[in-house]
């Protein structure tokens, strides 16, 4: 069990360091909570995760099914969990090999039920007794690209001559080239939020500035179904819609939510590297996501809407669990919440804050997320911060006893608390804690030639891909 220290609120101080580390960013000591933050996240994965199949909750402890973007997630976080010695070698490698030949084997097809995906995609949710398409749910391609992020960073992590290493390297090249890209374009040339076997392709494409940036680098690369090179000059060309000012800040590629800044980030490094559209900007998207994080930090400021607790010591709105959907009256004013939704400025704020909104982003901004998460840590404690580290949201605005909730409780001197940890929010702290502790698992996929293969086909050039 990971020891329960408690952090002081002077923990803050001794966050921010001064040299240069191998990644390229400003280095730090590393700090007693970031660490254990990191630690708890990783075991989440580790404790809940089935080790026979690799089916990762969607969320704990709500009984739930598996979400494959969480399993993405999970693939990742087991190398980072050996890297630092939580699990040995051994042991992370019998997991991911579980893992991807219960994804390699799973059956495909275009029925409504009996199958785990079809044309190579995945169902968003899975069963956790068979891992098969669970309720009505989308064959969705986001979340398979997130799982495949997993899947390749495992293809270039297990690197060695080891027999079980050598067959995870297989699994993960059989279900990579077994992902239809091409035919899941039913309005080219973007792709297709996903399918159901009922009524056939989501009328929604992935077509703005997003998390889908991962996807469109993996459709690229595709060695047995690529889209055509076209399709990223197509994508980028609808990014001006996106690009502008907000909130005193700099300008940059606006997305509300942070984790649409955050997640293409935690595979692929894109630090030095551009296509033409971002070197049109003088920028490059990792310096995009960091803008938006201080964009954030500046709407907690402006604090437009009068939530309690915004501020430079507590801001992060993204995609997160919520109250519940309904109006109450708080100080004579009414106030509307809602459940589980991708917040963010402007956009659906009902004073929610999830702590993976900033920590998702350390690696872009670390000067101001360290501190920030100190403080809260030290403000709030044990009311957010549990087993696996922050619970998934909380709401300080919220405070009333006799709210109609749908999802968590009442804390005293808090508001609102969630009960859950996400697996899609526990993700990205883990990973991008460690980019930006070390830079691994960037470094690892700089290896991978499907990643390399992409962001050539699509145009990037610089940096490490020279």
């Amino acid at each position: 069990m990971i020891d329960r220290r408690r952090f002081l609120a002077t923990a803050s101080a001794s966050l921010i360091g001064g040299c240069a580390a191998r990644s390229g960013l400003p280095t730090m000591a590393v700090p007693d909570l970031i660490s254990d933050i990191q630690e708890r996240a990783f075991r989440f994965f580790w404790d809940t995760t089935d080790p026979a199949t690799g089916l990762a909750m969607d969320r704990w402890p709500t009984p739930s099914f598996a979400s494959i973007a969480a399993v993405g997630f999970a693939l990742t976080a087991y190398g980072v969990g050996e890297k630092h010695g939580w699990i040995t070698r051994e042991q992370a490698r019998d997991r991911t090999l579980a893992t991807l030949q219960f994804f390699a084997d799973a059956p495909q097809g275009d029925a409504e039920t009996g199958f785990s995906g079809h044309r190579g995609f995945f169902y968003h949710f899975l069963g956790v007794t068979k891992g098969l398409r669970f309720a009505r749910c989308e064959l969705s391609t986001i979340d398979t690209a997130l799982l495949l992020g997993g899947v390749l960073f495992a293809q270039s992590w297990f690197d060695r001559a080891d027999p079980a290493e050598a067959r995870i390297r297989d699994l993960a090249e059989r279900i990579y080239r077994a992902v239809e890209w091409d035919w899941i374009v039913p309005r080219p040339p973007f792709v297709s939020m996903g399918w159901h076997p009922e009524s056939g392709f989501i009328r929604s494409d992935w077509n703005i500035y997003n998390e889908g940036m991962t996807l469109y680098v993996l459709a690229l690369a595709s060695p047995t179904h690529p889209l055509p090179p076209e399709t990223w000059t197509a994508l980028t060309q609808a990014f001006d819609k996106s690009w502008g000012n907000a909130h005193g800040g700099e300008p940059h590629l606006q997305f509300a939510p942070m984790f649409g800044h955050q997640y293409s980030h935690v595979w692929i490094d894109f630090r030095g590297i551009r296509d033409p559209y971002i070197a049109s900007k003088g920028i490059d998207y990792f310096e995009n996501s960091r803008r938006a994080t201080y964009a954030q930090r500046a709407y907690a400021n402006d604090n437009p809407g009068g939530k309690v607790g915004y501020g430079d010591d507590c801001w992060g709105l993204t995609a997160c669990d919520g109250p519940g959907d309904f109006t109450v009256t708080i100080d004579s004013r009414q106030r509307e919440f809602f459940s589980y939704s991708a917040r963010g400025p402007g956009e659906r704020d009902d004073g929610t804050i999830a702590p993976t909104a900033a920590l998702g982003s350390i690696a872009f901004a670390p000067e101001i997320v360290e501190p920030m998460i100190a403080k809260v840590h030290a403000r709030y404690g044990p009311g957010i911060y549990e087993k696996y580290g922050f619970l998934d949201s909380f709401n300080p605005t919220l405070t009333r006893a006799d709210a109609p909730l749908k999802h968590g409780r009442i804390v005293p001197g808090i508001g609102w608390v969630d009960r859950d940890y996400l697996g899609i929010d526990q993700g990205p702290i883990v990973a991008m804690i460690e980019n930006r502790r070390s830079g691994m698992i960037w470094e690892v996929m700089r290896r991978n030639p499907h990643i390399r293969r992409g962001l050539e086909r699509a145009g990037f050039t610089g940096g490490w891909l020279a």
